[in-house]
Formats: structure tokens, C-alpha cells, sequence
């Protein structure tokens, strides 16, 4: 008999026949057949078992050897279990010794070794052992049984260790899903690389002598097979990583050759009985643990298990539904498929799996997915033909995933299959030498920009490719060559398509340089660069500069007319180094760029490429560097000239009977020269050249007449908007207090004329002017009172009442109207453009929202506005469901109770509607369409509270405040009774119940308890929301009594019925968690540290938040409360937060900020 795992394990050598009366006192012999033969009748005797079970390492400790290290230390000896604790310092020497044990007396020291497995699984309980000697096998394979004994409370688990019969005893309740190699922490990690470590040292130790005699390995393979059979998880998960680190270490050390038949034999036995057991186990580790070793048994020696036989688990095992043996599987083909030689054997696993290994770069598993790509890559590169070109173009859009570890794996493939020359020599030019490759590479780049038409993300594409193709991606100069280059009658010059896209790309490749991050939306955050790579971007930095300073003015000459590819050659100037211009003397390159770039302005009205220039100037008039003086000049002399055409204009408009405007022309040219002082305008201060008198007086003429152009209105109010915020900012900085009076008029007199434009009879002039609204209260709010705290009190401006509903009646009128759609036969072209107007709108939309909920987030309109938002919460939530859920979290963040009044007034207005639309006399049919969607809605709203429930107290229980007074008003009429109409109301707030605690659940009850009496005068199937609500409130609680038997009665608003609460409680103060009983908790409950430590955390923040709920929640407490010894049990706490988990959905809807999932 083996004692059990905390036993000592060093036992004296004897022989076999006396292993049994050595290992253990007698007594628990004894003890151990009564249990095996069902003979424990007494409770006495059942408890005698478990102690000896559980204490035996008392009983053994004098039983200890000393052993001597290496380095002479003399140390107590311990268990094997007890060295791969310790760690690997010991762990050579006592394999030593455990070897010298082995040779002197074979049979102890492998019982020792096999206590050692019993005890690496978590077993707590004994193992004992008995010779087998039956020649039936049917015998034997009686004695192989699992069975557990009810009476003793313990579990038996009886397998063939050979030459032994082994049986395993433990008490049931460690039967947990808790074992050392699943346990977390860095603790329990080194145990399971010192486990494996440990069996590598071990097989190492005896490949020279003991392993092949016959004995030892047969009994430890017939140990872990028994073991790999068992219905517990441990067993199972322990003995399949022993088999692999034993196989592994047997096939990685060489001796394959020296034992080929013994070791072939043995290899095969694990396999067998181990991995082509376990491979479809239950458990997730275990399946990846046989994918892993299956694939690395396959890669050493291809010659004997590389065949169809072994590789159909591995293409089994790519649906798995667990990410972790997918990626095993990927893992291991990965090194089938990188070695040519091997791939020829793998034509049938490739034309069975290959549709399922081209659809895996779209897992859900991100790094499934990049795997998947880089297996595909091996096999595109060493399989001909394996991959359609459909397969290839599927993967080529991966460059555009998010998801940038993919994105870069799918750039590597499209690098290697299209742009690259690798083993394509016969595509390579022979003219040109490299700028010619890299020309016909670029070419190519833009072939396939062009054809997958993602055109809007050029920037995701490089991204993808950077890696890769770094090298002529950077070469700009065969990039401006090839724009420069005069078309003749080169029948491979570039079309117009491709200059525009070459145009993107360029400017694509010099932000990813001078940058050094991804682009915006790949990538939570920017990247931390190394010491050398910021070095490679300042060199490529300064070779941007140094190369387009004097090109890009020849571009923009040649290019001048076309508003495409002059706005992204525009962009460059913003990433040089500036500096060189002086250092380098090239002024005169500056002075051509301005020309440029002046000449752009004029002829062009559109705003991306005004934008762009206005930009240019911004960027080079920086004070801080030389040439600043002589860009001013130039810049000075450009709005000279834009504002004498604006004047001139103004001038002849006004001149005109009563200032109408008919002629095509001239609105068309008023509204070029708006558009590109409101383009300079908003990055450059132009107060001194009086704009803003002259765009409000055409705004004002539209509100007297409204007679002017939609083309002349926007540009105009834009224009006004920006004059007036340099105005602000000036003022903030130094101004008398009559300039501030004054401005401060004009912000009212702006303010009321964007109200005016609010309701035009122009859809882009409402939504322009709503747009420059939100901004400008927004601004005018939260200005910066550092400087000037005088200006700023003058200058403050918050809306109004009627403001702020005519903000939100546009919201209503203008984003959530659903718009009809009418069929119509349209062919391919016409549907692709009615989609792209569409989606078009929908961004609109989703801009206006944006702009009013910041309005809501920085307290601008008051919180309870957001509840005309969240009606849609789910209704929109594929279109607008982002933006309501951040709107949800920040508020939620600024003012918790404030926030949860914005839902349940929503959850009121719309129950009130849905009455109103029904008939009022039979009250709210609950089984319409309506009360059903205010139910989900409701639904959805309580699991944005998250997982904690203390965080969430407050508001929580609020709700459930205002949702009872609202289902009980209109109760008292005047003959003093009325049936309440509103009580369908308490089964939509019912689905907060859940998230209250235990002891907030009471005192919702005692205080819904005010609103009723008994008995009812009523049927029972009108108060049925009554009683359902109850329920919840009263569910799991073992010490109320049943609702239905006694249902309370309502009553007038002044009455309390707290007597039925039992649990009673004073000062206006929640009851407090006790640290006697959490001291009282179940043993086994106080053995999870981390049970304690959550329960402490909860404990304390139950106490930090009374004082809150004392100025929130008064109706919590009344005064006639009294506080009773009972208070919140911790535990309670604990298992109300984890039956909330239970019932909540995924976190997609969890937003509180605050909270860590």
C-alpha cells in the first residue's frame, strides 16, 4: 500500500512481499479493506477513514531518510512530489538517488514513482497497491472500476500498473476542477515546467541502463494509460503531459537508433494508449496537449508516422471549437509544410483540409487567424498550384483587416505571391536595373489597389506591406519619376486612375515613415519606438525632405489642375524637418512651393485641397523657425487678395434691388471666395481683416428675406463661426470688460441665428447649423480659466430651456426617422450608388448624434435629455448602438444616480406611450409587441451595471425607487380607492431585480410593502405584476414567506407596512457586512484565498458607500426602522454577484468604465 501523497515516499528498501505492511500503520491497511469491501456502517468509522486519508504524513515522518547532496549540505529527505516544488536544484541529485533505489529494490522505489503521479494530479487520498497474479483477464478487468461509495463519501479509482492492480482513494469532495497544473499564479506555472523538467531528467537519467528492462517502462506506460482512461479530469490532463514530456524527451535525445525496435515499441505504447485516447477528451488542455505532440511525433520522424493515418487527427482536430487546439494543429502542420521534401506526402491531407485551412485567417481567434496565414504562405511557397486564385484573392483583402499581426502576415503572402520576383525571374526587368524593378513593383501595387476597391484605405495597405516591401516602398524618388515622366507613347505609362492612386500611395509611405506607428484604428495605441528604429526614422525623415523640397513643387505645377492628387501632394509639406530649408540654403524652393501652392488656392473651390493648402501655410509659418517671415509675407498677400474678391462681390451683391442674387455665375463665384477664407479662416486668425461683420450681415439678410443660395449660406455661417472663435479666444487672454460685453452680445446674436437655421427649409443648412451649435455651446461652457477669469465669466454660456428642446426635437426629426424604402428595379451601378448614399447618410447621422450626446457627456443639456436617446438603444443599436453605450458609460461616470434617472424616465415615457396607444380602460397588454421591446429594452439596461453589484448599489436601487412610486401614482382617487394603472410598470423594473444585493432586496420590499395592505379588492390576475415583482425581490430568500400565499393589499401613499421586513434597520444607513460571520464561513469555502480576499474587498467597499446611500436612498430606512444584530453576510454578497454573472449575456453591453471584467 502506498501511502498517501503527503506522505513521505523514502521507504525503506524490502522485498515485494512486504511492501504493504512497511508503507503504512496496519490500521490504515485495515481500514482501507473495510472501505474496499463496503463494510463501514458506523458515521465513527467513516470519519476514522478520512483522517487517516488526509493525516498519514503525521504518522510517516519518522520514517524520513537523510540524504547528502552534491554539494555536501545535508538536507531532510522529501517526497518526489515535494522536489519538483522545491525546483530544479535538488532535482538531479534525487533522481540520482531515486535511480540507485531503483537498482537496489525495484518495486519501492516504483511505488515511490508512482505515488508521485497520483500526488502531481491533486489527489489527496491513498493509493494502494496488490500483486496480480490472476491468469483470467476477466478478472483483471473487474478490478478496473471507478465507482464511489456513498456511505464513506469517498471515490476509488482501481487501474492495472503492471505487475500491480493499483487502487486510488480520496474523498469526493476534492473530486474539484482544481488541480496543481490548472491552478494560476507564478507559483503553480514553475510547477508545471518543473513537472516536465522533472520527467525529462528522469527518462534522460535511465536511457542508458534501466529504461529498457523490461519493468519500469511497462509499468509506467500501463500507469499513465489507466490513468489517461479515468473519468477525472486530473488524472486525465496529468498523465497526457507526462506521456508527452516522456515521448518527447525519448525521440529528442538521440538514441532512436541505438534502441530502434524497444523504443518504437514504447513510443507507439504512449501514443496508443495516451494521445489517440485523449485526443477528442473533453477538456480543452488535453486536446492541445495531443495536437501538439501528435504534430512534433510527426516532424522528427516523418519517415515512419508522416502518412494519413497520424495526419487525419490533426485535420479532425481544425474544427475544434476551442482556439487553443486549433492553433496546435496549425502549429504542427506549419513544420510539415516548411520542409519541401516532406510535402509530397501530404497531396491527400492537402486536397481534403486545404477549403478549411483558406477559410482560417477569418477566425475569431486572432492568433488562430495569423497562423493560418503563415501556413498558407508555407504552402504557397513550397506546394505548386495548391491555391486557386480565388483562394489568393480572398486572403490578398486581409492587408485591410484591423487587426495589424494578420494584416501583416496577409502583406508578407501578397508581398511573396504578387510583387515580389522571388523565383519569377522571367518578369524581371532587364532595363532600369533596380528603379526599374522597383517601378514594375509599384505597378503592380497600384494594379491591385486599384482592382480591390478599398480605395479609402491606401494607409491599411502600406501598413500591411511595410515589413515586406519596405525597401521599394521608400524609394520616392522612382515613385516621382514615374509622375514627372511624360506619357509620349509608352504604352506601359500610367493612366490618370493610376497616377491618382500612386498620388495616395506616396503620401501613404511618407506618414508610415515619418510616423513610425499604424494608422488610425489598427492598433489600440501608438507605437513606443526603439532607440534604433527612431533612428531609421529620422534619416527617412530627413530623406523625405530632402527629396520632395524640390520636387514637389514640379508636381504640384504639373498636377495643378487636378483636386485629387493636389490634395494628397499637399499633405507631405507637414512631415519635413523645416529646418533644412535655412541650413540648406534652398529658399528658393520655398518660394516656388508658395506659388504653387497660391495658385492652387485661387483655382480651386474645393474644400479637401483649400484645406490642405491652408494647412501647408499653417505648417510653415511656425514662429520658432527662420523662414517664418517670408511665408508670413507670402500668406498676408494671398488673403489680400482673397478678401478684395470677396469685397468686390459683396459690393455688387448688395448694389443690387433689395440684394437678390439670380445670376449662376456670380453665386458660383460668391461662394468659391466664402469657401476659401472659412478654409483659411479655421487654422489662421484673420480678425483684422473684418470677416466677420460682412458674413453676418448675409446671414441676417437670409433671415429677413431667405432668399439666398444654399451654396452662399454654409460657407457664410462657417465663416462667421470661426471669427467669432478667435474673437473668444482672444478675449480670454486680455480684453476690457466693454469688449467682453460687447462680444458677449455677439455670441448671443450668433447663437439665436443658428437657432433661426435649425428649422430652414435646406437639409444641409439645418445640419450644418446644428452641428456648429453643439460645438460652439460646448466651447463656450468649458472655456479655460487660467488667464482671464473675468472673461470667462462673461463669456459663459449655457442654453437655455427652449434651446436645448429644440436641440433635441432636431435629434428626433433628423436621426432616428426611419426612412422608407421604395423598391425599385435598379441595376448593379445604380444599387452600388444608392448604397454608397446610404451609408453616406447614415455617418451624417451618426456625426449630428455624436455632437449632441458631447452636449450630454460635459453637462452642457441636462442628463435626462439622454432619455430620448436611450429609446433606441436597441431598436438603433446596429447603426447608433456605439455612441448611446459610450454616452451611457461617461454619464454613468460623471453622476451614477443622475444617469440611472435618465433610464428609468426612458423606461416611463415609453410605458406611458404605449399606454396611451392601447386602450387605458384594461390597462397595458402585456403581451404586445411594444411592452415586449420595453421589457428587452429594460434588459439591456441592467446589464450596462456590469458584474459589480456594490458599484452599481445606488443607482440600481433608485430605479427600483422611481419604478414603484410610478406604479403605484394615480392609486388613490376620490372615493379613496382605484386600481393603481401603472402596475405593469413593476414587471418591467423586475429586470433589475438581480442586480440588487440580499439586503437591498428587503428593504425594496418593505418599502414597495407601503403601497400595499391586506386584502386585495381585486382579482388576482390584475395584481399578477404585483406578484411577479415580489418574486424577484424575494427570490432564494428562505426566511419570507411565500407571496402567493399572502399577497399584501395596496394602500394610500402615507402607509408603512415595514413589520414585514424582518430584518430591521436605523439611521437612514444600509446594513454593514459582519466579520463574525464571514470569520463563521465553511471550511471549505475559507480554503479559497481568492474567495477571502474578494469577500474582504466587498466587505469595505459595502462600508464606504453608507454615507452615500444615506443622502440617496432615504426611502431605503425609514425612521421607524430599528437596526437588528443581523447584517450583510459577505457570503451573500459574493454569491448575489456571481448569480448575476450567471444570467447576464455576453459583455458586449457592460460599459460602466470603471469596472474591471
Amino acid at each position: 500500500m502506498i501511502a498517501e501523497p503527503n506522505a513521505a515516499s523514502s521507504l525503506p528498501s524490502q522485498k515485494e512481499n512486504a511492501v504493504r505492511d512497511e508503507t503504512v500503520p496496519e490500521s490504515a491497511v485495515q481500514n482501507s479493506r473495510s472501505v474496499r469491501n463496503g463494510n463501514l456502517k458506523t458515521t465513527r468509522e467513516k470519519r476514522k477513514v478520512r483522517e487517516q486519508s488526509e493525516n498519514i504524513r503525521k504518522n510517516s515522518s519518522s520514517s524520513r531518510r537523510v540524504r547528502r547532496l552534491q554539494n555536501g549540505a545535508v538536507v531532510e529527505a522529501v517526497t518526489l512530489f515535494e522536489v519538483v516544488i522545491m525546483g530544479k536544484r535538488a532535482m538531479q541529485s534525487v533522481v540520482d538517488d531515486w535511480v540507485e533505489a531503483y537498482k537496489q529494490d525495484r518495486n519501492v522505489a516504483l511505488l515511490d514513482l508512482i505515488n508521485f503521479f497520483i500526488q502531481c494530479s491533486g489527489c489527496q487520498g491513498m493509493v494502494t497497491a496488490e500483486m496480480f497474479q490472476s491468469t483470467h483477464k476477466n478478472d483483471v478487468m473487474q478490478k478496473m472500476t471507478e465507482t464511489f461509495d456513498e456511505e464513506s463519501g469517498l471515490q476509488y479509482k482501481k487501474f492495472m500498473a503492471f505487475p500491480w492492480i493499483l487502487t486510488v482513494t480520496w474523498p469526493v469532495d476534492m473530486d474539484g476542477e482544481d488541480y496543481p497544473l490548472i491552478r494560476t499564479g507564478s507559483y503553480w506555472k514553475k510547477f508545471r515546467a518543473n513537472f516536465c523538467e522533472f520527467i525529462a531528467v528522469l527518462v534522460q537519467q535511465c536511457q542508458c541502463s534501466i529504461l529498457y528492462d523490461s519493468y519500469l517502462m511497462d509499468a509506467i506506460i500501463s500507469l499513465l494509460t489507466g490513468l489517461a482512461d479515468s473519468m477525472i479530469r486530473a488524472f486525465r490532463h496529468t498523465s497526457t503531459l507526462a506521456g508527452k514530456t516522456s515521448h518527447r524527451v525519448a525521440i529528442d535525445h538521440g538514441f532512436y537508433e541505438q534502441k530502434l525496435l524497444e523504443i518504437q515499441n514504447m513510443m507507439n505504447a504512449i501514443f496508443k494508449g495516451t494521445f489517440l485516447s485523449r485526443y477528442r477528451d473533453v477538456i480543452p488542455e488535453i486536446r492541445a496537449t495531443c495536437m501538439e505532440e501528435i504534430g512534433s511525433l510527426i516532424n522528427t520522424y516523418p519517415d515512419t508516422y508522416l502518412n494519413d493515418s497520424y495526419l487525419k487527427y490533426i485535420g479532425w482536430m481544425l474544427y475544434d471549437k476551442q482556439p487553443e487546439v486549433r492553433l496546435k494543429c496549425l502549429l504542427g502542420l506549419q513544420g510539415i509544410y516548411s520542409r519541401k521534401e516532406l510535402v509530397y506526402k501530404m497531396d491527400l491531407f492537402t486536397s481534403r483540409f486545404k477549403d478549411r485551412i483558406v477559410s482560417m485567417p477569418l477566425d475569431k481567434d486572432h492568433e488562430v487567424a495569423v497562423q493560418a496565414m503563415k501556413l498558407l504562405m508555407l504552402m504557397s511557397q513550397n506546394c505548386e498550384d495548391v491555391l486557386s486564385d480565388e483562394d489568393c484573392e480572398t486572403l490578398y483583402q486581409l492587408v485591410y483587416t484591423t487587426h495589424r499581426p494578420l494584416a501583416v502576415a496577409a502583406g508578407e503572402f501578397l508581398y511573396k505571391r504578387l510583387l515580389s520576383y522571388e523565383g519569377d525571374e522571367e518578369v524581371v526587368p532587364k532595363e532600369g536595373g533596380k528603379s526599374g524593378a522597383n517601378a514594375h513593383q509599384l505597378k503592380r501595387l497600384i494594379h491591385f489597389f486599384l482592382d480591390s476597391e478599398v480605395h479609402k484605405h491606401v494607409a491599411y495597405l502600406i501598413d500591411s506591406l511595410w515589413d515586406w516591401a519596405g525597401t521599394f516602398l521608400k524609394d520616392w524618388e522612382c515613385m516621382t519619376t514615374l509622375l514627372l515622366k511624360n506619357d509620349g507613347g509608352d504604352r506601359e505609362a500610367l493612366n490618370d486612375a493610376h497616377k491618382s492612386a500612386l498620388t495616395e500611395i506616396i503620401l501613404a509611405t511618407v506618414r508610415e515613415a515619418a510616423e513610425g506607428h499604424p494608422p488610425a484604428g489598427r492598433g489600440a495605441a501608438k507605437k513606443i519606438l526603439s532607440v534604433k528604429e527612431k533612428k531609421i526614422q529620422s534619416e527617412d525623415c530627413t530623406k523625405i525632405t530632402e527629396h520632395f523640397i524640390m520636387v514637389l513643387p514640379q508636381l504640384l505645377a504639373k498636377y495643378s489642375t487636378d483636386a485629387q492628387k493636389v490634395a494628397n501632394l499637399l499633405q507631405i509639406p507637414q512631415y519635413y524637418d523645416l529646418d533644412v530649408y535655412s541650413t540648406g540654403h534652398l529658399e528658393k524652393h520655398l518660394d516656388a512651393l508658395l506659388r504653387e501652392v497660391k495658385d492652387i488656392v485661387v483655382k480651386h473651390s474645393d474644400m479637401s485641397v483649400l484645406e490642405a493648402s491652408s494647412r501647408t501655410y499653417y505648417i510653415l509659418c511656425s514662429e520658432e523657425i527662420a523662414i517664418y517671415n517670408q511665408v508670413d509675407r507670402a500668406r498676408t498677400q494671398l488673403i489680400d487678395e482673397l478678401t478684395g474678391q470677396l469685397n468686390q462681390l459683396l459690393d455688387g451683391f448688395w448694389q443690387k434691388e433689395e440684394g437678390f442674387c439670380t445670376d449662376a455665375g456670380e453665386i458660383s463665384r460668391m461662394y468659391a471666395a466664402l469657401r476659401r477664407l472659412a478654409a483659411f479662416h479655421n487654422a489662421h486668425d484673420l480678425t483684422k481683416w473684418n470677416l466677420y461683420h460682412k458674413t453676418l450681415r448675409l446671414l441676417v439678410f437670409e433671415m429677413e428675406h431667405g432668399s439666398l443660395s444654399v451654396l452662399m449660406i454654409l460657407p457664410a455661417l462657417q465663416c462667421t463661426y470661426f471669427s467669432l472663435l478667435w474673437q473668444v479666444a482672444a478675449a480670454a487672454e486680455n480684453s476690457s470688460k466693454g469688449a467682453l460685453l460687447a462680444l458677449r452680445r455677439e455670441l448671443r446674436r450668433f447663437s439665436e441665428i443658428c437657432m433661426y437655421f435649425l428649422t430652414h427649409k435646406e437639409k444641409d443648412v439645418r445640419e450644418k447649423a446644428f452641428v456648429i451649435l453643439c460645438d460652439w455651446l460646448l466651447i463656450l461652457s468649458h472655456q479655460d480659466s487660467n488667464n482671464n477669469e473675468e472673461a470667462v465669466g462673461l463669456l459663459d454660456y449655457l442654453p437655455s430651456t427652449s434651446l436645448q428642446e429644440k436641440l433635441l426635437l432636431f435629434v428626433q426629426e433628423h436621426i432616428f426617422v426611419e426612412e422608407k424604402e421604395e423598391s425599385k428595379d435598379l441595376t448593379k451601378e445604380e444599387e452600388r450608388k444608392d448604397e454608397s448614399c446610404k451609408l453616406d447618410d447614415l455617418n451624417k447621422k451618426r456625426s449630428l448624434l455624436a455632437a449632441y450626446c458631447k452636449l450630454i457627456v460635459f453637462n452642457v443639456v441636462e442628463t435626462t435629455a439622454a432619455a430620448e436617446i436611450y429609446k433606441h438603444y436597441v431598436k438603433a443599436y446596429n447603426d447608433f448602438g456605439d455612441i448611446i453605450k459610450e454616452t451611457l458609460s461617461r454619464t454613468r461616470h460623471n453622476n451614477r444616480i443622475e444617469s440611472a434617472r435618465a433610464l428609468i424616465l426612458c423606461l416611463q415615457q415609453l410605458f406611458q406611450t404605449c399606454a396611451e396607444s392601447q386602450d387605458g380602460s384594461t390597462g397595458v397588454d402585456l403581451a404586445s409587441a411594444s411592452f415586449t421591446n420595453m421589457k428587452e429594452l429594460a434588459r439591456r439596461f441592467s446589464l450596462t451595471f456590469g458584474w459589480d453589484q456594490v458599484k452599481s448599489r445606488e443607482s440600481v436601487a433608485m430605479i427600483h425607487k422611481e419604478g414603484i412610486e410610478f406604479a403605484f401614482q394615480g392609486a388613490t382617487g376620490t372615493d379613496g380607492k382605484c386600481f393603481p394603472p401603472n402596475l405593469s410598470f413593476l414587471l418591467i423594473i423586475s429586470e433589475f431585480s438581480y442586480k440588487l444585493l440580499k439586503p437591498d432586496k428587503k428593504l425594496v420590499y418593505a418599502y414597495l410593502q407601503r403601497y400595499t395592505v391586506e386584502p386585495l379588492p381585486y382579482s388576482r390576475d390584475e395584481w399578477q405584476p404585483l406578484i411577479w415583482y415580489k418574486n424577484s425581490l424575494l427570490a432564494n430568500e428562505d426566511e419570507e414567506s411565500s407571496v402567493l400565499g399572502s399577497l399584501g393589499e395596496w394602500s394610500q401613499m402615507g402607509t408603512s407596512k415595514a413589520s414585514s421586513c424582518k430584518r430591521k434597520l436605523s439611521n437612514g444607513s444600509l446594513p454593514e457586512a459582519s466579520h463574525a460571520e464571514a470569520a463563521s464561513q465553511d471550511p471549505a469555502l475559507q480554503s479559497a484565498s481568492q474567495l477571502a480576499s474578494a469577500a474582504g474587498k466587498s466587505r469595505k467597499r459595502l462600508k464606504s458607500r453608507e454615507t452615500n446611500l444615506q443622502e440617496h436612498l432615504p426611502f431605503l430606512c425609514p425612521g421607524g426602522l430599528q437596526r437588528s444584530k443581523d447584517e450583510i453576510n459577505t457570503e451573500d454578497v459574493l454569491m448575489e454577484r456571481q448569480a448575476g454573472d450567471k444570467s447576464e449575456d455576453a459583455d458586449v453591453d457592460v460599459i460602466d468604465g470603471d469596472q474591471k471584467s
